[in-house]
């Protein structure tokens, strides 16, 4: 038989199929590898679901192929702790739970369990009309955060991990319930009620079933923060009423937030508010806090670019375990820093808004406040102005009257203060003794033009602090001024003059204008009425140099305050001058005050205690400079 030979098509025929084959065996191999692979992962991250660890945190991990499977354990545990619970939850992501009402739109992070957004629907920005409303949380300016020591001595920060939001309505309140859980029956609870036309919501924080999985034997602190927004037309304004209150020890109150940077530690703390100069957020506690450790810093160094923020404030407050479990009802406000609403409230937070204090704050709390909230609730905010001056005026009146006609008795005597001033030049003393005789004898108290001026100090400081913390002037309109809160700028300087800014106001103008008349008005009279005393400076010189220095002063200084109160005191100055004029020439008349001085001068005198006591200390006084005289 004849043997068969390989040819060449046999042989390409055999190596094509041997390729095939093993392509087929090498394709089948790999596929099962990854199905084992993919097994692999999915038994992992089914494991992980059911020993409460998350699919998101465990994809890392499970995909890290150089470590082995007690390296991985570990590294899961270490990087979910004991609330992993909560990250395999729904809410495990960014969103966002939005509640609200007619004053607040809030909008609540799963992140975090906080504030992400806060809106207050009804106020706009400084750029009137620009429809941008008033934001005090956005872009993380804010943070809320408690900071948890684990049973194995790990720290974890709750604004890092994610809380599952319930959102209910019980009767007309908004309810969000934000839970941070570590297990099934064990959770960090953040609990919001919004209530209906309320700036002030219920805010609760309480655990359960935590014993077992933190360290309950020490406060964990509760650090809230937040960088102030600029809101008004003035960041250097602004920036001046921006500060840090408080409320310690059953009803003191203190600030921070005047200089630089500056931090306290009070005690026994029942709210922290951070105060910017219109509006205000503030933590209220029914549970005090024992200490609170607070600081606030200057974010405004350069008022030309710093215009964003002007505050930086943190507070740390511990809040305490109770039978293993924190339970805390509290309050959040978010509003306007306005009296009437803030003293609504009977918490002592009217103590926020700077009235002043002692005489200054019981001017403004129960004169000027009530009457000015009185006219407000019928006349527009420019005219409600003039006649809250007009009203101040006419009661500030009979001071004035008493202070020109003392001004007025002093000029009738001077020509016989003048005579004894020549006649008793080289003995002081007895000049003293007899100025005193002629005050007495002519009934002309040297005092009675001073203690007017003083009693008008208590007002004009109650003014200056009430028109700049009275929160229903902000963007009001009047004549040319488009915020009496705020300057009423008529012309934008193209650079800044030191002391007194890059703007020009007219209002402030138009006061210095008035004091200056006013001065010029009256000097001639204060100059002629105080007797020149030897070795003292000439008052008419210091007069003369007063009725200029004054004016800029004024002029510079309220350039940057607001419209209102520049206003006030141009109506002021302007009602003091008519009523100056009307005293002078058609109530007093300085021939009749001269005939009653002569009158008095006849007429017996008992001497009263003060000026008896006054006379009899210069006549010791002038028996011992006798005595001494003699023994020389």
């Amino acid at each position: 038989m004849e043997e068969k030979k390989l040819d060449v098509k046999t042989i390409i025929g055999f190596g094509l199929i041997t390729l095939l084959l093993l392509y087929m065996i090498y394709n089948n191999t790999a596929k099962n590898e990854k199905e084992a692979l993919e097994k692999e992962k999915q038994e992992q991250i089914d494991k992980a679901k059911k020993t409460q660890i998350p699919e998101e945190a465990t994809a890392a991990v499970v995909a890290d192929t150089t470590v082995n499977d007690s390296v991985k354990t570990a590294k899961l545990k270490s990087t979910l702790g004991a609330f992993a619970y909560s990250a395999a939850l729904p809410s495990a992501k960014s969103n966002v739970t939005e509640i609200k009402n007619a004053l607040l739109t809030i909008k609540v992070a799963n992140k975090g369990g906080y504030i992400q957004e806060l809106t207050l629907n009804n106020f706009e920005q400084f750029k009137k009309g620009s429809g941008q409303r008033v934001e005090l949380i956005n872009k993380g300016n804010a943070a809320l955060n408690l900071q948890l020591k684990t049973a194995d001595n790990r720290l974890l920060n709750t604004r890092e991990m994610y809380f599952e939001p319930v959102y209910t309505k019980e009767g007309q309140n908004e309810v969000l319930t934000m839970r941070l859980k570590a297990g099934a029956n064990q959770f960090l609870e953040y609990r919001y009620v919004l209530k209906p036309d309320e700036y002030m919501m219920d805010f609760s924080i309480r655990s359960q079933g935590l014993a077992q999985v933190v360290d309950t034997s020490k406060p964990v602190d509760l650090d809230w923060s937040m960088k102030t927004y600029r809101n008004e037309n003035s960041v250097t304004f602004e920036n001046r009423y921006t500060n840090l209150a408080y409320e310690y020890e059953d009803g003191k109150s203190d600030k921070l937030g005047l200089g630089k940077s500056e931090s306290e530690k009070p005690e026994d703390v029942s709210y922290v508010a951070f105060k910017q100069h219109m509006f205000t957020s503030v933590l209220l506690t029914d549970t005090h806090f024992k200490t609170a450790d607070l600081t606030s810093e200057n974010l405004v160094a350069d008022e030309t670019k710093d215009t964003i923020y002007t505050k930086n404030f943190t507070a740390k407050l511990p809040l305490e375990f109770k039978g293993g479990e924190l339970s805390y009802n509290m309050n959040w406000y978010y509003g306007p820093s306005d009296y009437n609403i803030l003293n609504g409230y009977d918490r002592n937070l009217d103590e926020i808004v700077p009235l002043g204090w002692g005489i200054f704050g019981w001017i403004n709390r129960w004169i000027f406040i009530p009457v000015f909230s009185l006219l407000s609730g019928f006349l527009p905010y420019g005219i409600c102005i003039i006649i809250f001056t007009i009203l101040v005026r006419l009661a500030m009146s009979p001071v004035t009257y008493k202070s020109y006609v003392s001004q007025a008795k002093m000029k009738v005597l001077r020509p016989e203060i003048t005579e004894l001033n020549e006649k008793y030049k080289n003995d002081a003393m007895k000049k003293q003794q007899e100025t005193m005789k002629l005050y007495n004898s002519a009934g002309v108290n040297p005092m009675a033009g001073c203690l007017p001026a003083l009693m008008q100090i208590p007002v004009f400081y109650a003014l200056f602090q009430f028109f700049p913390s009275y929160f229903d002037l902000r963007q009001q309109s009047f004549l040319w001024a488009n915020d009496l809160s705020s300057y009423d700028s008529v012309l934008k300087l193209p650079f800044s003059i030191p002391f007194y800014g890059n703007h020009v106001s007219l209002f402030p103008i138009l006061a210095s204008l008035a004091i200056f008349f006013y001065m010029r008005m009256t000097s001639g009279d204060q100059s002629m009425s105080a007797p020149q005393q030897e070795g003292m400076p000439d008052m008419s010189k210091i007069m003369k140099v007063m009725i200029y220095l004054s004016p800029i002063m004024m002029l510079i200084f309220f350039n940057s305050n607001p419209a209102g109160l520049s206003l006030y005191y141009f109506i002021s100055n302007l009602i003091t001058i008519g009523i100056m004029y009307v005293i002078k020439n058609h109530i007093v008349k300085e021939d009749k005050i001269h005939a009653i001085i002569q009158a008095n001068k006849t007429k017996p005198k008992k001497q009263g205690g003060f000026s008896k006591r006054m006379q009899d200390m210069m006549e010791q006084a002038q028996q011992e400079q006798q005595k001494r005289q003699l023994k020389k």
